[in-house]
C-alpha cells in the first residue's frame, strides 16, 4: 500500500522544470535525490538548494518525477522502473499521447505511471533559473488511465499541491489538443513574430513597443527542444495552425485590396480584431472550473 505522504521524492532532469518542483519541494522539508545526465547540472542543482546526488542501490523513493523532454520519457521511466527508483512515477511532458503509447510499447508498468504536465510560465532553461514558486496558482494535468492505480493519482495530486499548483484530471488525447491551443500553437506564432525581426535594422528594433516584447517573448526558449515538442503533438497543432492561417490570409488579401483603395473587404479585419479582443478578455478572466 502507498502511502499518501511523500517523504522522499527522485526527480530524473534538473532542467528548470525539474529543478523547480525540487526547490518546491524541499521548502516543505521532503528529502529530493537528483538525477541527471549532465553532473555539471546536478552540482547546481545540489548548490541551489534542489536536494542531493541520486545514489545508486538506495530503498525506492515515494515517488519519482521523469523531467525529461516527451521522445525521452519512454526509456527514461523504464530505466527507472527497472532500478525499482520509486513507488510511483510521473512526468512533466507537455506532450501525452505519444510517449505514453511507447511507454506502453516498451513494457512500461503503467498501473504506477500517471502521466503529468505542470504548466509553468518560462522560457528560460536549466536548474539555475529554476524557483520554488514556478507553478504556484498554475494548472498541473494528469493524465491518470484506467489502469492507473488509484493511490498513485493521489499521489501525483499531493505532488502538484505542494508545489502550489492546481490538479486537473483529463484524458491524455483532450490534453494534447488543450496543449496544442493554449501553448504549442502560441509558441510558433510568436517565433513567426519574431522571425520577421531577424533582419531588422536596430534602430527599428530600439523603437519596439512593450506589446512587441509580449507578443514574441516565447520565441526565446529552446528550439531544439520546441521542434520536439511540436512534432509529438503534430496533429493537434497543424489543426490550430490551419485555422489562424486561414484568418491570416483572409485579412492579408484584404489589406492587400485596402492598399489599390478597394475597402470591400476591410470587414474581415475589424472582424478578427474583435473576435481577438473577445478571446483575449474570455483568457483574462477564465477561471479553473472547480473553482466556487
Amino acid at each position: 500500500m502507498i502511502d499518501s505522504r511523500l517523504a522522499t521524492v527522485a526527480v530524473v532532469g534538473v532542467g528548470i522544470v525539474g529543478t523547480s518542483i525540487a526547490l518546491a519541494l524541499r521548502a516543505h522539508g521532503i528529502r529530493v535525490l537528483l538525477a541527471d545526465n549532465s553532473g555539471r547540472a546536478v552540482d547546481i542543482a545540489v548548490r541551489r538548494g534542489a536536494g542531493e546526488r541520486l545514489a545508486e542501490g538506495g530503498p525506492p523513493a515515494d515517488l519519482s518525477v521523469i523531467a525529461v523532454p516527451p521522445a525521452s520519457v519512454p526509456r527514461t521511466l523504464r530505466d527507472a522502473q527497472s532500478r525499482d527508483m520509486a513507488l510511483v512515477y510521473t512526468d512533466v511532458s507537455s506532450v501525452k499521447v505519444a510517449p505514453v503509447h511507447r511507454a506502453r510499447e516498451l513494457g512500461c508498468d503503467m498501473t504506477g505511471f500517471v502521466p503529468g504536465h505542470p504548466i509553468g510560465n518560462d522560457v528560460a532553461s536549466g536548474p539555475g533559473a529554476a524557483r520554488a514558486d514556478l507553478f504556484r496558482g498554475r494548472g498541473w494535468v494528469l493524465c491518470p488511465e484506467e489502469n492507473t492505480r488509484p493511490e498513485a493519482v493521489t499521489l501525483v495530486r499531493r505532488l502538484a499541491e505542494l508545489c502550489g499548483a492546481v490538479p486537473v484530471l483529463m484524458d491524455a488525447e483532450t490534453h494534447d489538443r488543450i496543449a496544442a491551443l493554449i501553448s504549442h500553437a502560441p509558441h510558433l506564432v510568436a517565433s513567426a513574430m519574431a522571425g520577421a525581426l531577424a533582419d531588422a535594422a536596430p534602430e527599428m528594433l530600439w523603437l519596439g513597443s512593450v506589446g512587441l516584447h509580449d507578443v514574441t517573448r516565447l520565441a526565446a526558449a529552446d528550439p531544439v527542444l520546441w521542434t520536439e515538442i511540436l512534432s509529438e503533438n503534430a496533429r493537434w497543432v497543424s489543426s490550430v495552425l490551419s485555422d489562424i492561417a486561414a484568418n491570416l490570409v483572409d485579412v492579408c488579401a484584404a489589406l492587400q485590396l485596402a492598399g489599390t483603395g478597394d475597402y470591400s473587404f476591410i470587414g474581415d479585419v475589424t472582424t478578427l480584431l474583435r473576435k481577438g479582443r473577445a478571446g483575449q478578455r474570455r483568457l483574462t478572466e477564465a477561471e479553473h472550473p472547480d473553482k466556487d
